[in-house]
């Protein structure tokens, strides 16, 4: 199981955010994220938002480090990119 986070750079609700992703499936996506309690509320299309305080806790865990060009090359290289503005298939999220 590999997963990926970016640097958390992303402004939002007075904090950044990192985007947590895998190159394999959203199953694998989703048991990583519920390892780490992380809520599903956090699922936006295709990846988790984490805030930069649980950064460190979701590297430890095993999660690889990339930069946010190759987040979204690893999703769009996977099939499983879903950019704004695109219905998400029932059952897929």
């Amino acid at each position: 199981m590999t997963v990926y986070i970016d640097p958390p750079t992303w402004p939002g609700h007075g904090r950044m955010w990192s985007h947590l992703i895998s190159d394999a499936s959203f199953d694998e996506l989703h048991a990583f994220a519920d390892e780490l309690g992380v809520p599903r509320r956090a699922f936006e299309r295709d990846h988790y938002d984490i805030p930069s305080h649980r950064y460190a806790d979701v590297v430890a865990a095993g999660a690889v480090e990339v930069s946010s060009r190759e987040v979204v090359r690893l999703l769009t290289g996977a099939g499983l990119r879903r950019p704004k503005g695109r219905e998400v298939p029932p059952g897929l999220g």
